[in-house]
């Protein structure tokens, strides 16, 4: 099995909350994906901070592109690890 992981950006912690909810229904996600806190850089201030939400795919099973247009809908984008 390869590690493949994918990383998608979100402007604010609600909003990658709501994404780390709706991958289970949408992909049927089962792992916990990862919640990390991006702050931009120089910056303390919470309001300055991207969300990342970090999910394994040893199965290659998630396209990349559906993954982007996801994030998308929480004005979020899917980045390359």
């Amino acid at each position: 099995m390869s590690d493949v992981r994918h990383v998608l950006v979100l402007p604010d912690r609600d909003a990658a909350e709501e994404v780390v909810e709706a991958l289970g229904e949408r992909f049927g996600v089962v792992e916990e994906p990862q919640l990390v806190r991006d702050a931009l850089a120089g910056e303390d201030d919470a309001e300055d901070a991207q969300w990342l939400v970090v999910l394994r795919d040893e199965a290659g099973r998630l396209d990349a592109g559906e993954l982007d247009r996801f994030a998308g809908e929480w004005d979020g984008w899917r980045e390359e690890p």
